[in-house]
């Protein structure tokens, strides 16, 4: 079974319109956010074995707080321009050339791309807010198979949920 983690990106700061996109850093609130899922992913006892994420500034941000919770579990992490508002598909092909030996895979992104690939897979969902997190189990022993056909709700939190528990 391979799991699979969609984490979008922590709150952005926009107080610097005239920064480019990829290196607006988090705000406040994302600073506070990105740590927060962290822990309750940990305290859920989801350990990640690799770390794909997009070479944005805010994302890399995000997933350093997520590296900071898990450095005992020390996760492989790949940054890549790739995923820079990636659609699904290319999310999906990126996430499927990950090694069979990892089982437990968080991808770091934005939207559309992350809402879409949640919906493509099979689950309903208006949008993926900030430091949110949709996971997804699959029914393979190979990620080059992962589907709609084989994939199955595992969980949903984000950090405004209020009744967040154990999955």
């Amino acid at each position: 079974m391979k799991k699979l983690l969609l984490v979008r990106h922590a709150k952005s700061y926009w107080g610097n319109p005239s920064l480019p996109d990829r290196e607006r850093p988090l705000a406040a609130r994302g600073e506070r956010d990105a740590p927060r899922m962290a822990r309750r992913m940990h305290a859920n006892r989801i350990f990640p074995e690799k770390i794909l994420c997009s070479d944005a500034i805010r994302t890399l941000q995000t997933a350093e707080h997520f590296l900071a919770v898990y450095a005992k579990q020390d996760p492989e992490i790949e940054k890549t321009a790739d995923l820079y508002h990636a659609s699904s598909g290319s999310i999906l092909q990126h996430v499927r050339q990950t090694p069979d030996r990892i089982d437990c895979l968080f991808v770091f992104g934005h939207n559309p791309g992350l809402t879409d690939l949640v919906n493509s897979l099979g689950e309903r969902l208006d949008n993926l807010p900030t430091a949110g997190v949709f996971g997804f189990r699959f029914a393979t022993s190979h990620w080059k198979e992962i589907g709609r056909k084989n994939a199955s709700f595992w969980l949903y939190d984000f950090p405004k949920n209020e009744s967040a528990k154990t999955f």
